[in-house]
């Protein structure tokens, strides 16, 4: 997902409702995909409402990347990357 395709509307929600909101709605966005998922486990949502939770989700942590900064969040994506690497081929 490019990030600069919806710098504006980010910037428009943090100009809106300030930054402690939006972490406030990021937390809440990730708590309703763990529930959605324990749910999912048991049978009692559908797919479709997961890719839903998901797609909230996603938009949230892209709203985090734009205000923390996208090449530092990068970074730590890399770094992360290649400790994952590391283990796979540990042994």
């Amino acid at each position: 997902m490019d990030n600069k395709a919806y710098a504006d509307i980010f910037d428009a929600t943090l100009q809106k409702w300030g930054i402690e909101a939006q972490y406030d709605q990021a937390i809440e966005e990730c708590a309703e995909l763990i529930a959605a998922l324990k749910h999912f486990k048991r049978g009692k949502v559908t797919e479709s409402e997961i890719i839903d939770e998901l797609a909230d989700v996603i938009l949230m942590t892209q709203q985090l990347v734009f205000m923390l900064g996208e090449d530092r969040v990068d970074s730590a994506i890399t770094r992360k990357v290649e400790k994952l690497r590391l283990l796979l081929h540990a042994r």
